[in-house]
């Protein structure tokens, strides 16, 4: 491995992360809240450590496969430790495991929180709502920046990068299927990031048209856009009675579940790429089923077949089907059929090439698929059958790459399951838990249901789920490839 490289690039991204926590202390100054040392702090330590290291490698610029998987694993691991030292050094979480547990989750887009509970945070007596606005901030800054991925954003930005992009990119953008839309790696994660930032803009202007406050609505719009779920509200985002505001959270949320190249194909003038992709037309009937479903379960249930009844059911199926987990209800209350229809597409996840977490649908299709093809091979011993999606021929390699993904994805889904049993879990909370830290989502069921919170979980438990959001959100083979004997050769 060229380790100068790597060095200069995590040094780089580094110094990168210090500078954007003057962000939240500009924040916290204008509030005269008491957090802005902490904030400085944080900053200072990132760039005092990171621009030194950078300076003394700046001249290594080769760069392999190899480093590029290690670049993106050390990455993710590096900015989560830089992005807990705001929570730890402004004394809103002193406990380093919880801060590094919400660092975590907010960089991989997970949602899942420490932070609600007066037993280990005796400071916070009001939850969320008493953290200072620039913790709030950075909250849900660092689950806008995981979004669409810490290395997709650094080589949109940082020219340094430009030689071994390639390398990068396909490590941070796994997926069963890759479809680039321009040859250029850096141009093609501009692209993507002037899309995200595009939505992100104009939710943010529709949630304070709305009514939102509009420091909520950038924090709602970054934690949105990203699939994150971060809210600056401790009922999320039933705090909020208007029902506009919901169906604008509910449209974003749908916005960002889908393949963000498809966005982008729309905006350039093909306006029909979305309804013609096998995919996206799945993932709408998934999530017109899931409504439909769960608001004749809960509205027969309850005998209330009121709007807002639908309204939740759109929302709940939405937020848990992309990771997002926000709620605007609590479905612990709704009966069983609809809390375990939440949990199995709480493994689905929304489109490849969206910011959701999850299995993602294109594997999902594909599994069905290639179920439905050996039975028919069995019948057929000789015949030559190939799987298609769509319009869309699928290689024996990709085959393979998704039944090792979804095998390996199950079994740690399982592991992690039963190792929290033993720390006096109950099975529900056990298996929510690590479906939701696996899938990327955040609230989960029994003990972390979308009222809980992770505070009370064993420390070794918190750890468990921040390696299961990290091996989720890079889609397990990027960082499982660092522990493979042939990367070391």
């Amino acid at each position: 491995m060229n380790i100068k490289t790597i060095l200069n690039i995590l040094a780089a991204m580094l110094v990168l992360t210090g500078l954007t926590m003057i962000i939240p202390a500009l924040i916290a100054w204008g509030y005269s809240e008491p957090d802005l040392a902490g904030h400085l702090k944080s900053s200072a330590i990132c760039v005092l450590i990171g621009l030194p290291v950078w300076f003394f490698t700046r001249k290594s610029r080769s760069l392999n496969s190899k480093d590029g998987f290690a670049i993106v694993t050390l990455a993710w691991i590096l900015v989560a430790l830089a992005g807990a030292q705001p929570f730890y050094l402004t004394g809103t979480i002193p406990n380093f495991t919880d801060a590094w547990f919400e660092s975590m989750s907010g960089v991989t887009t997970t949602g899942a929180s420490i932070i609600g509970n007066i037993e280990t945070l005796p400071n916070l007596v009001n939850g969320i709502e008493s953290l200072p606005h620039g913790v709030l901030f950075w909250r849900s800054f660092i689950q806008w920046i995981g979004g669409m991925g810490i290395i997709v954003f650094t080589i949109a930005i940082l020219p340094l990068l430009g030689v071994g992009g390639v390398q990068l990119f396909k490590a941070e953008v796994p997926g069963p299927v890759a479809d680039k839309i321009r040859p250029r790696v850096r141009e093609a994660a501009k692209i993507l990031w002037m899309v995200y930032v595009g939505f992100t803009f104009v939710q943010v202007l529709l949630l304070g048209l709305a009514g939102m406050p509009w420091f909520d609505s950038v924090c709602h719009a970054f934690t949105t856009i990203s699939t994150g779920g971060f809210s600056t509200q401790n009922a999320s985002i039933a705090a909020y009675s208007n029902p506009l505001i919901h169906y604008i959270i509910i449209f974003f949320m749908f916005v960002a579940g889908v393949n963000f190249t498809l966005h982008f194909r729309a905006i350039t003038g093909n306006y029909k790429v979305h309804l013609k992709d096998y995919e996206f037309r799945v993932y709408l009937s998934i999530i017109c089923i899931a409504t439909l479903l769960i608001f004749f379960n809960i509205s027969s249930a309850n005998s209330d077949w009121s709007h807002n009844s639908f309204l939740i059911s759109l929302f709940q199926s939405l937020a848990i089907l992309t990771g997002t987990g926000y709620a605007n209800a609590d479905y612990e209350l709704w009966p069983f059929f609809s809390q375990h229809l939440l949990l199995i597409i709480m493994f689905f996840g929304a489109m490849g090439g969206s910011t959701s977490g999850g299995m993602k649908i294109a594997r999902i299709i594909l599994l069905i698929k290639y179920a439905a093809t050996e039975t028919r091979r069995m019948l057929h011993a000789r015949a030559i059958i190939p799987i298609r999606i769509g319009d869309r021929f699928i290689s024996d390699e990709v085959v393979r790459n998704t039944l090792g993904f979804s095998l390996i994805y199950l079994s740690i889904f399982v592991l992690t399951a039963f190792v929290l049993t033993a720390f006096n879990l109950d099975l529900l909370s056990a298996i929510g838990a690590s479906a939701s830290a696996i899938g990327n989502v955040g609230p989960a069921f029994g003990a972390f249901g979308p009222t809980d919170n992770y505070a009370l979980l064993h420390p070794i438990g918190k750890w468990m789920l921040t390696i299961c959001m990290l091996l989720g959100r890079l889609e397990i083979f990027t960082i499982m490839v660092l522990f493979s004997r042939t990367f070391w050769k």
